[in-house]
């Protein structure tokens, strides 16, 4: 199992109910298919340019482990999902 982080940004003009839905959505997600070691909000950010005319976005970190496999259904999820703007995954270094 590798380690992995991830961050994505959420649309800063959907509700909380529907932001929370999305992580939940992603944790839940992680934790059938590999664990999760870690979850930060960072909150409201304003970003450093426009994303779909969104000038500010909510940030979340989440820090998992996981076979290889998983990432590519991670980014699908990622990229069917219309309040997530951007997100990376990152293998980290054991």
């Amino acid at each position: 199992m590798n380690n992995y982080e991830t961050v994505f940004l959420i649309k800063d003009n959907i509700t909380d109910e529907q932001r929370n839905s999305v992580v939940e959505e992603i944790k839940n997600f992680l934790v059938k298919k590999g664990k999760i070691s870690k979850v930060d909000d960072l909150g409201k950010r304003m970003l450093a340019y426009k994303i779909q005319n969104h000038q500010y976005a909510y940030y979340i970190v989440i820090y998992f482990s996981g076979t290889p496999d998983i990432i590519p259904e991670l980014e699908r999820k990622y990229r069917i999902n219309e309040n997530i703007l951007k997100f990376i995954i990152v293998k980290q270094d054991n």
